[in-house]
């Protein structure tokens, strides 16, 4: 893969503070492919840090740290505002993501969805489902002014989505997925383009617990978003619009038709679809 093939365009990645986060890893292999990178986080202390530590990478004016919450409209508008005032924008990657543990709202494990508590649930659903609308929303105007724009949403797999006890992780992230797949139908034609980039399975990072039983290092690692994110991110990807990507399959020995067959499919499984017929609609619809 080319280094530089993202040379002068911007990209905003939310949830990039974390130090081991998929956030992390995107913003690294974005800066090395040539972009600026407005690395976004509600954690100011692991937000520094990160942006720091990126910064080395491949210097000073090649990062820019928002502190931001996304999950407040107002505070995911300004900081939109601010990347786009600076730098302009290009790229949008809706990364941020917390389950109740993250956030001291519950067990970080395995709970009955009418345990959770109110809070845990309209805590984890307005970062996980609302965060990516507000941001998106906040940047559509940009894009669809300039007639050219990437939108990238991690969500998760369908086995996450509808795993006994992960409320209300596993809702906000089907959320997310039904919500590219339809931003994704809106843009056709724009020169705008929404698709989905998930790891493809327990990756290694602060979103699970430190004393989980698992072998952190037979996890998935976060570096495999790096190059799909870069290609997703690049003018090589035009015309990809409403698909879903798989890190782990991400295979660049291969070529690069063999790896999108491999790694790839349309956002939110069109195929478990099951005909039906709306009454007083013309004609049929699936679901």
């Amino acid at each position: 893969m080319l280094t530089k093939v993202l040379e002068g365009k911007v990209a905003l990645v939310t949830g990039a503070g974390s130090p081991t986060g998929l956030g992390r890893a995107m913003s690294e292999a974005l800066v090395l492919a040539g972009a600026r990178v407005a690395m976004v986080d509600v954690k100011g202390d692991w937000l520094e840090q990160s942006a720091n530590d990126v910064r080395e990478l491949a210097g000073d004016d090649a990062v820019m740290a928002v502190e931001a919450d996304v999950s407040d409209p107002a505070s995911a508008e300004a900081a939109i505002a601010r990347v786009v005032d600076t730098w302009g924008l290009h790229i949008l990657v809706n990364n941020a993501g917390i389950n109740p543990g993250t956030v001291g709202l519950g067990p970080n494990g395995p709970v009955d969805a009418w345990e959770n508590s109110l809070a845990a649930w309209d805590k984890v659903i307005s970062v996980n489902l609302s965060g990516p609308f507000y941001i998106t929303k906040a940047a559509m105007g940009h894009f669809l002014e300039q007639g050219w724009g990437r939108i990238i949403g991690v969500t998760t797999s369908f086995e996450t989505m509808i795993r006994k006890g992960n409320t209300p992780y596993g809702p906000a992230k089907a959320g997310h997925e039904a919500l590219m797949s339809i931003i994704a139908k809106d843009l056709e034609g724009t020169g705008v383009t929404a698709n989905v980039l998930v790891p493809g399975g327990p990756t290694n990072t602060a979103m699970l617990p430190d004393d989980g039983s698992f072998d952190r290092e037979a996890l998935i690692q976060p570096d495999v978003m790096r190059n799909p994110v870069v290609w997703l991110a690049s003018d090589a990807s035009d015309g990809v619009n409403g698909q879903r990507f798989v890190g782990y399959m991400w295979d660049d020995t291969l070529s690069l038709e063999e790896t999108i067959e491999k790694a790839g499919a349309p956002v939110a499984w069109p195929n478990l679809r099951r005909p039906y017929v709306a009454p007083g609609i013309r004609g049929a619809r699936t679901s």
